[in-house]
């Protein structure tokens, strides 16, 4: 195998397997040991710089950090139920503890550069948007049909989730970067917004239109059945504040789990989810799933509704037929009938949750940007721009519905392109992030970090007592980590961004470091091709999205492997190390955003 060229930003990063799963690319790490330090402020401006909104993430991210964090995979063969570091959960920890950081906010400018950008839309996309640019002078507007600010995350997320004051706190340290915020206007027409002449023009308006079911029944009996995005809207702005004591939720994603909660908090005593397919394969995440049969909400499988029961307009039930799912030669699942007889489940309200839709109505066809077959916008995935280099879409706009931290993600894509293309550069060329390597070393058996790893199973957060959680819709669940308890749960992270550096001229092949390694994850051996070398480990890497880390020209021909995938970073190798061949080293990357750093030189 080729020696591994540490230089490239790549490689150390993609051992930081949470940063390297975060779409923003937050430097969890880093910000965990801060955490534990007690270091609150400087945690949350760790998470504040790359995505934005670290309070309200603390408590409603789709956490794809967290199956990525390697803990599960060091403890996979030692635990029962190997659990990741609750990285999420300690970022609400950083919010929570803060003190008044506004003055390490950046400041409105004090003139601007002479650029107009338009943002369609309120949510965390277009937020990050303007985030990036207002402080370097652009002149940036956000409309919103929505009096306030915050979009998807003020209008469909329950408030039991994400209590009010969060979002105003942190949407506003947006807005105070000198943001104009007009709320209560609807933009209507692609053509006249273009006609004002704005320089770029970023679309952010969510998937806003929820899925509906063309079944028997559904228009006799409207009155009580509800798009569930739409309904947790009316819930959110005080529109609706009771449901049926008997309600149906039809779906299996994140909006069905917070439709059923929600309906449990307005009234309802039997809320039951019904899903079309397997428990397993709910688009819903795990804990959200657990969150609601924690509350008492069962949720039943392979149900598919085939008609909505009434009595004179009056909804009464709903008729499901029992399915299986059955797999072709090639895997492909299809759901078929059993046989069996319906079932019908009596209630008095439906909410629908089956999917959301992106609504381009007021986009005309004729102004110049190209849809596919599906009536979404062409983008170009790299720079977020559509047929009209000026017209940017991101967030669930661009390529339907994901999650906040992916809408946050683009949102510092379009800022760039936006920069790069209001100062005339070409927006396919991205900006190379800035990174650090340097010693942690402060003496023979002393880190700058604490490398005593803890044998504790993850910590679970504690919740609100159920019979007053489920009175009132406005009571937070999750009470959050105390300190303590966030401190424990740190000294959980295997500090991925802490690297074990190798140097082949120092090395005598002494063999100390295998002898010590807990884990069984350096080898010195003869060289060979990938898939022989992974064999013939010590422990064999069978993990191979993980790269090895190969260094050669040793004394006697053999070259050191170590397998990336298990390795602890507590730093004994470098400590036994008689020579000084190994170092802890503290890999840092950020990521470049808009402005002056992300332009060519001239």
């Amino acid at each position: 195998m080729k020696p591994t060229d540490i230089a490239q930003p790549d490689y150390f990063h993609k051992v930081v397997d949470c940063q390297w799963a975060c779409p923003a690319h937050t430097p969890v790490p880093e910000y965990i040991r801060m955490i534990a330090a007690g270091r609150h402020d400087d945690a949350y401006m760790i998470n504040w710089t790359s995505n934005v909104f670290p309070g309200v993430l603390g408590r409603t991210c789709d956490r794809p950090c967290e199956p990525a964090c390697r803990r599960g995979r060091v403890e996979e063969h030692n635990q029962q139920k190997p659990e990741p570091v609750a990285i999420c959960r300690l970022k609400r920890v950083a919010a929570d503890n803060k003190g008044d950081i506004r003055e390490r906010l950046p400041k409105p400018p004090s003139q601007s550069n002479g650029k107009r950008v338009a943002c369609i839309g309120a949510g965390p996309a277009s937020l990050t948007v303007a985030r990036d640019l207002a402080p370097l002078g652009y002149e940036v507007t956000i409309f919103d049909q929505d009096p306030r600010a915050g979009g998807m995350i003020r209008s469909q997320i329950p408030r039991f989730r994400l209590p009010e004051e969060v979002i105003d706190e942190e949407v506003g340290y947006v807005i105070d970067t000198g943001v104009s915020f007009r709320g209560g206007v609807r933009i209507n027409s692609m053509k006249k917004l273009l006609d004002e002449e704005f320089d770029a023009i970023f679309v952010g308006t969510g998937a806003p239109r929820g899925r509906d079911l063309d079944v028997p029944g559904r228009k006799e009996a409207a009155k009580n059945i509800h798009i569930g995005i739409d309904w947790l809207s009316s819930v959110s702005f005080g529109h609706i504040s009771k449901v049926g004591k008997r309600v149906i939720v039809l779906g299996g994603g994140n909006t069905a789990m917070d439709c059923c909660r929600t309906a449990r908090r307005l009234g309802g005593t039997d809320v039951k989810v019904i899903v079309r397919s397997g428990f397993e394969e709910m688009k819903a995440s795990p804990w959200e799933k657990e969150d609601a049969m924690h509350e008492g909400i069962p949720i039943l499988n392979y149900l598919v509704p085939k008609e909505f029961v009434h009595d004179k307009g009056r909804l009464t039930g709903v008729v499901f037929e029992k399915v299986q799912a059955v797999y072709d030669a090639r895997g492909k699942r299809q759901l078929v009938p059993t046989g069996d007889p319906d079932e019908t489940f009596e209630c008095d309200d439906v909410l629908v949750a089956v999917g959301q839709e992106n609504a381009f109505s007021w986009i005309e066809r004729d102004c110049g940007i190209e849809f596919n077959d599906w009536a979404m916008p062409v983008v170009n995935e790299k720079t977020l721009q559509s047929s009209i280099p000026s017209v940017l879409f991101g967030g669930d706009a661009a390529f339907g519905p994901k999650n906040i931290i992916w809408a946050v993600a683009h949102g510092h894509e379009a800022a760039i392109s936006i920069d790069r293309l209001c100062n005339s550069e070409g927006t396919e060329n991205r900006p190379p992030p800035l990174v650090n390597l340097i010693s942690q070393k402060m003496g023979i058996h002393e880190w700058t970090y604490d490398n005593d790893i803890s044998n504790d199973l993850r910590h679970k957060v504690p919740l609100k007592e159920q019979k007053i959680a489920l009175k009132n819709i406005n009571v937070e669940v999750e009470l959050g980590f105390d300190q303590k308890l966030a401190f424990d749960e740190a000294q959980r992270c295997l500090n991925c961004d802490i690297q074990t550096v190798f140097s082949s001229p120092l090395c005598i092949e002494c063999d100390a470091c295998v002898d010590i390694c807990p884990m069984d994850c350096i080898t010195f051996t003869e060289d060979g091709e990938e898939e022989d070398l992974r064999g013939r480990l010590n422990a064999p890497a069978e993990n191979v999205t993980q790269d090895l880390y190969v260094a050669g020209a040793l004394k006697t021909g053999r070259i050191m492997a170590k397998d990336e995938d298990v390795c602890l970073h507590c730093g004994l190798c470098a400590e036994r190390c008689p020579t000084g061949a190994w170092d802890m080293r503290k890999f840092l990357l950020h990521m470049t955003p808009a402005g002056p750093g992300c332009r060519s030189r001239k």
